[in-house]
């Protein structure tokens, strides 16, 4: 049986992901704002028996600047990362400005790695 796909999961999953300017994951780092997983009736095999449901992932995302060069090479890696799933159909990714990040928003985990005392 298919486990099912969860947030946390997802999550979980996008620790394999990086700012290739900072040693951090994005989810330790504070750039995963939302992480949104909806049925896909529109998928191949949808509404067959024995087929897995596939998911669409949507993830709010944001930068540590708006000005971050690296914007399309941390989406392709969320997008590479995700497409391991086999029940995950697709993924969006939206850049979000609001609020703006800030490193208070890194996890007691990400301050560790980066060596921040908190």
């Amino acid at each position: 049986m298919t486990p099912q796909i969860t947030e946390d999961s997802i999550r979980d999953a996008l620790r394999d992901c990086y700012d290739p300017e900072v040693p951090c994951n994005i989810v330790d780092l504070g750039l995963v704002y939302s992480v949104v997983v909806a049925p896909d009736p529109d998928a191949p095999g949808a509404g067959i028996p024995g087929v897995p449901q596939r998911n669409k992932v949507h993830i709010g995302l944001t930068l540590t600047s708006k000005g971050c060069p690296a914007h399309t090479q941390i989406i392709a890696q969320i997008e590479g990362r995700l497409s391991a799933f086999e029940t995950v159909s697709q993924t969006s990714v939206d850049l979000v400005w609001d609020p703006a990040w800030s490193p208070a928003r890194i996890s007691p985990e990400g301050r560790k790695l980066l060596g921040i005392e908190s």
